[in-house]
């Protein structure tokens, strides 16, 4: 055993499953902010109640505290299909980490702490979820199911994900999106977690893989995962530096200040692209940046959630 090699290898996250519990926990605790008041300490256990269902299950204690229609669950109840989509990159592997936190989170760590908090709560409403993992190939792939057993693989998959050897993996997300589609038969909601950094491929069939997912009338959720102060500000000190390309190990020595300002106008301009283009194709966009709280992702799932039906 080489002891120095084991000493810088990156460690994943020590309980996955634990931080998710806590993502998810603090979330509820703060929902009586937010417009799902009253849909707290019940929505493990209630659904929204749809018009046009039986009224037989309404739950009419929880409506007089809340003013809200909800019905109750059952065990053998799945009333959701969701399969998360994770970019797993070198570009996604940016800012490097040596080990995982919650205080300690660069893109992928970010995305796969998101993605077992929404599992921890589709777990919770008895959903069936399914999970691909992609890089330079496609890396993983599980349907859709429920069980614990289930649960617990994708949780160790995700896991790996993060610890994964990285070096100069590109990718071309177009490529494996269209893949993930033709695999996904039944209405879902998909999320994708991906940095939308793409190594040659024009932006034309990024979108065309985009509208493949929206096939079968999926709902499909873009988490645009990306650090925010460096990646969109371009907040590095002016002093010299070399910048180098993860993907494909090129790279550039210069002062930062020299290129801030037309980098700030070519990447705000290509994201501005993005929101536009997912707009324009029906598909949520939401803004994830990893130094960020993860919020704006719970949400998302509880505002789709309740467009999906």
């Amino acid at each position: 055993m080489n002891l120095q090699n084991e000493l810088h290898k990156t460690e994943g996250f020590k309980n996955l499953e634990l931080l998710a519990k806590q993502v998810v926990e603090g979330f509820i605790a703060g929902m009586h902010k937010s417009p799902f008041h009253g849909f707290s300490a019940e929505f493990a256990e209630h659904k929204i109640y749809n018009r046009g269902e039986s009224t037989r299950h309404i739950d009419w204690k929880l409506f007089a505290k809340t003013d809200k229609l909800y019905t109750k669950r059952y065990d053998d109840e799945t009333n959701l299909r969701c399969h998360i989509i994770l970019d797993n990159s070198s570009s996604m592997h940016y800012p490097k980490q040596d080990r995982f936190d919650i205080g300690h989170l660069n893109k992928v760590g970010f995305s796969v702490l998101a993605a077992a908090a929404l599992m921890q709560i589709l777990k919770k409403q008895r959903d069936a979820v399914g999970l691909s993992i992609y890089s330079d190939h496609y890396d993983y792939y599980a349907p859709e199911k429920g069980s614990e057993r289930h649960h617990q693989m994708l949780l160790s998959h995700l896991s790996a994900a993060v610890a994964s050897k990285t070096a100069q993996k590109q990718t071309e997300t177009y490529k494996y999106l269209h893949e993930i589609a033709e695999k996904i038969h039944k209405r879902s909601m998909i999320f994708l977690f991906t940095d939308m950094f793409q190594t040659t491929a024009e932006d034309t069939k990024l979108f065309e893989a985009l509208q493949h997912l929206k096939y079968n009338k999926h709902e499909v959720v873009l988490f645009h995962v990306f650090d925010k102060a460096k990646e969109l500000q371009f907040d590095f000190d002016n002093t010299p530096k070399r910048f180098i390309d993860v993907e494909t190990g090129a790279h550039i020595n210069l002062y930062a200040d020299s290129i801030k300002d037309n980098y700030n106008t070519a990447v705000n301009t290509y994201f501005e692209a993005l929101r536009l283009k997912c707009a324009q194709y029906n598909i949520k966009y939401v803004e994830a940046d990893v130094n960020r709280d993860f919020n704006s992702i719970l949400t998302a799932y509880m505002v789709s959630r309740q467009k999906f039906g």
